[in-house]
């Protein structure tokens, strides 16, 4: 399982010219399932992710979580992230779990942030999205479990 957070101001999905859902101050979730991913893989990276210290703090330095700064989330589903381009020019996407692993692995993924009390919004899985983001830093990862 793979996410890429960004540390944003504010971001929104749009869909079919219509905002899906939006959050201000927070991080923005792009979320890749694999194969070999199962719910503990859920469970640990939401763990890590509503934990990361990536926030200011009043000394200017990234020591602050989700939770300790109550930030909001959104969490959307990112199939690309499965891809695989070491060979040739055409991505690979036989990584990638099967639609139907990877949306229940996403809505555990997303439950177990719930669980912590954080405001959660999510995109819509399998859907053509836009995302708008203001990248706060700019501070972005990449995180795997």
């Amino acid at each position: 399982m793979k996410a890429l957070i960004q540390r944003v101001k504010n971001a929104s999905v749009t869909i079919d010219g219509e905002i899906y859902s939006s959050i201000d101050f927070g991080m923005l979730i792009f979320l890749g399932v694999e194969k070999e991913d199962e719910i503990q893989n859920a469970q640990k990276l939401a763990e890590k992710l509503v934990n990361l210290r990536i926030f200011e703090d009043e000394n200017e330095k990234m020591n602050k979580s989700l939770i300790d700064v109550q930030g909001e989330i959104l969490v959307v589903s990112q199939f690309t992230l499965a891809g695989d381009c070491k060979k040739g020019t055409r991505p690979s996407f036989d990584k990638a779990a099967p639609p139907d692993k990877a949306n229940k692995l996403y809505e555990d993924f997303v439950k177990t942030i719930l669980n912590y009390g954080l405001k959660v919004k999510t995109g819509k899985f399998q859907a053509m999205m836009d995302i708008l983001l203001v990248n706060q830093g700019p501070v972005t990862f990449l995180i795997e479990k």
